[in-house]
């Protein structure tokens, strides 16, 4: 049997070089606000995210980084592990308490669906500080390789929150019958044409969700799901539930999505057609733990060039 374990200290990753604005950022002031989740078992996943949104932004020094890390974790450690790759990065680290939403999760198809920091992203505006009015989140098995400026100062048009929307997508599917079947539970899309979108790419106006009350209206629904079992899908649902048609679409090369197969098997898929801007790894299966297994998907490669951990200094023990 073989074991191989995943990296947890900052040695287990080697420094990225300092990225600097380019002279066209002197005439242009604008922050982009980047939040994420933290977690030791997809850290190396976020390494590779960090890099790639710093490589191909013309003014990296412009970027800042919020991270939600789930507070029984070792934040100080995952901290020091992305300052000592990044010194140069702007970040802050809040503690995410799982507590919030240990008593809304319903069990879903896959287990690591099901865990409280999943869920950080409707709390996103509870977390960040007020000075923050717009941010993008983005999940960690994403590499970015398009200037994030592009994508994080899309005209939302009022609208709270934009991410790419794929309408030929089957949305009943991500309901069941229980609540298709109910009148008072479906009335929520009238006067809206709901359609699939991904919350592991969104641009969010943190001022509208706060004021909205968002972050509400998302446990309203949650607290329904443990009551009557209307979908099978951890925090992607809820979301839809009270957004899915109120959404600024974005272009879909902001988010290949899928390339983690789906949420049972993780086979391998190919890209979608069209011009890329970021790559996604949602479904089951990772690149990391594809390529190290040697089990690699061709898309996988693609993720590669970004990975900046140690692979000399893994811990490999046979038995």
């Amino acid at each position: 049997m073989m074991m191989i374990r995943q990296p947890s200290s900052s040695s287990s990753f080697m420094e990225a070089p300092a990225f600097r604005n380019g002279l066209e950022c002197e005439a242009d002031d604008g922050r982009v606000d980047i939040a994420m989740t933290l977690d030791g078992n997809y850290l190396r996943g976020t390494m590779a995210a960090v890099l790639s949104i710093l490589q191909h932004t013309a003014c990296p020094e412009s970027v800042a980084f919020h991270f939600l890390t789930a507070a029984d974790d070792d934040a100080a450690g995952l901290a020091a592990a992305l300052r000592s790759t990044f010194p140069f990065l702007d970040l802050r680290v809040y503690r995410f308490d799982p507590s919030r939403v240990r008593g809304r999760i319903s069990r879903s198809v896959r287990q690591e669906l099901d865990q409280p920091l999943n869920y950080a992203r409707v709390y996103l505006a509870d977390t960040l500080p007020p000075h923050v009015r717009r941010v993008t989140y983005l999940d960690s098995d994403v590499v970015v390789v398009d200037d994030i400026r592009a994508l994080a100062s899309v005209d939302l048009g009022g609208h709270v929150v934009a991410a790419p929307e794929y309408c030929h997508a089957n949305f009943s599917s991500y309901f069941a019958d229980a609540f298709w079947s109910d009148p008072a539970l479906n009335r929520t899309f009238r006067g809206r044409r709901p359609c699939y979108f991904n919350t592991g790419v969104m641009v969010m106006d943190v001022g509208k969700w706060r004021e909205g009350g968002y972050t509400r209206r998302v446990e309203e629904w949650m607290a329904v799901q443990k009551r009557r079992r209307i979908y099978h899908l951890g925090s992607l649902p809820p979301f839809l539930l009270v957004l899915a048609g109120d959404i600024k679409p974005v272009d879909h090369r902001w988010n290949q999505h899928g390339l983690g197969g789906d949420n049972v098997e993780g086979r391998c898929r190919g890209l979608h057609p069209g011009p890329i801007s970021l790559l996604h790894w949602s479904g089951k299966g990772k690149p990391w733990l594809r390529l190290d297994a040697r089990r690699p998907c061709a898309v996988d490669y693609l993720w590669a060039p970004y990975d900046l951990y140690r692979h000399a200094s893994r811990v490999i023990e046979e038995w």
